[in-house]
Order: C-alpha cells, then structure tokens, then sequence
C-alpha cells in the first residue's frame, strides 16, 4: 500500500486529494492545524479502516514539523505532499497585491507559508521519503508563478512566493538526486474551491483526477518539473 503525507488536507483540493488517493488503496497521513474541528476530514477517516489517520501540523510553525517528522519516524512516505498555501486575497478583490497597495507584512507572511514552509517540510521528511518506494515530493504551484508566461501584473506577493516555491522545487530535485528523492510541481489549474472563488472554470474532483493521473505517469527518471493537472508540461 503506498503511503503519502498531505498539509492542508482539512478543505479544498487537500481533502479532495485525500478522498480521491485514499479510494485508490492509499494510506494518507492527513494533516492540518486543528484536526479536532476538521469535520469532513474526520469523516473520511472515520469510514477509512484506519488508511486515514489525522495529525495536528500549522506549517508556519517550524516545531511542529519537527515534532510530527520524529513521531513518524521510521516510517517511509511514498508521496510527501506540500499541500498547504495562502492565497493573500480574493480572486476577485485583487487589490491588495497589486502596483502601489502592497502590503508587505502579508506579503512576508505569504512567503513563510508558500516558500519556507514547504522546504522546512522537505527537509523533516526526507528520510521517510528516501525510505519509501515511490520517492516523490509533491508541491502544489501555480501557473500564476510561472515567469516564462506572465501576461498580466499584479498579485506580487503571492506570485513571488509560488515563482520561489518553485526555483525550491527545482533546487531539491538537484540536491536529493543522490538519495533518489524526486520532485515535482503541479498547478491544480483555475479550482472552484475557499481559494479560487465560484467562478473558477475547474471543480475540485477534476483536478485531483487530473493530478492522480500526472502522478502515475510521472517517469522514474523525471524530476525538478512543472506540470498542469491535465498533464500539460509548463514552462518555469
């Protein structure tokens, strides 16, 4: 049975992702900031013959990464999956990122939780990936923080923080290649989720179908790439 660790696994694609992998015979690590209110989490779990279990971790805190990686020492995580994320605003009320009305404490907020975080989660658990079979890190990126592309300005803050999560991602495939450690970035595309707003043009069950299909067609041999959830390769 392959195993993943998921952040941010309480709403949106998060939970999606555990309700669509734990279907596909998956044993998930299921983690959020107060796993005692994540009702529909809970439920999951509750009806998933112990393959779901729920773990109390805030990623912006850096002492509950570690308490979490000792207390699943030992055991090998197939898929880490760096799930977690601010947006800073809503889709529709751009404001606050754009040119001249930056707030940049929120702004630095953004990029502890969509940056730092994601490599601090890395680093806790990469002996339980190394252990693992599949060996993969998984990072849930953005089209909005591919350079190559940028047709439109505005939303600094958390484009940065997702153009940095991804140099990250490129980095760690560089780093961890001895261990055989893989990575890869994915952008869920426009979701109908808490984030994304009701006029996204995608709901949540696509992109995690989406995503599941990336994932098993992503090659032993690839890592460091950036990937939509409908298996279009994107430019960094």
């Amino acid at each position: 049975m392959p195993s993943m660790l998921v952040t941010g696994a309480n709403r949106g694609l998060g939970l999606e992702m555990v309700r669509q992998f734990v279907d596909d015979g998956w044993r998930i690590y299921a983690c959020c900031r107060a796993p005692e209110t994540a009702t529909d989490l809970a439920a999951l779990a509750a009806g998933s013959d112990g393959a779901i279990t729920l773990h109390t971790l805030d990623v912006g805190k850096p002492a509950q990464i570690e308490a979490l990686a000792d207390e699943l020492r030992g055991t090998a995580i197939d898929m880490l999956v760096n799930n977690a994320g601010l947006l800073g605003c809503t889709i529709d009320s751009m404001g606050p990122g754009a040119f001249g009305t930056v707030d940049y404490e929120a702004w630095m907020q953004l990029h502890e939780i969509n940056t730092m975080a994601p490599l601090r989660v890395a680093e806790a658990f990469v002996d339980h990936v190394a252990a693992s079979d599949m060996k993969l890190m998984f990072f849930m990126s953005t089209y909005m923080g591919c350079i190559t592309e940028l047709a439109d300005g505005g939303l600094y803050p958390y484009r940065s923080s997702k153009a940095a999560l991804n140099l990250v991602v490129k980095g760690l495939s560089i780093d961890l290649a001895p261990r055989g450690v893989r990575t890869i970035a994915v952008h869920p595309g426009w979701v109908s989720t808490d984030m994304g707003g009701p006029e996204a043009p995608v709901n949540k069950e696509q992109s995690i179908a989406g995503i599941r299909q990336v994932v098993a067609n992503y090659g032993s041999g690839q890592t460091g790439c950036f990937y939509q959830y409908d298996g279009r390769e994107l430019p960094w």
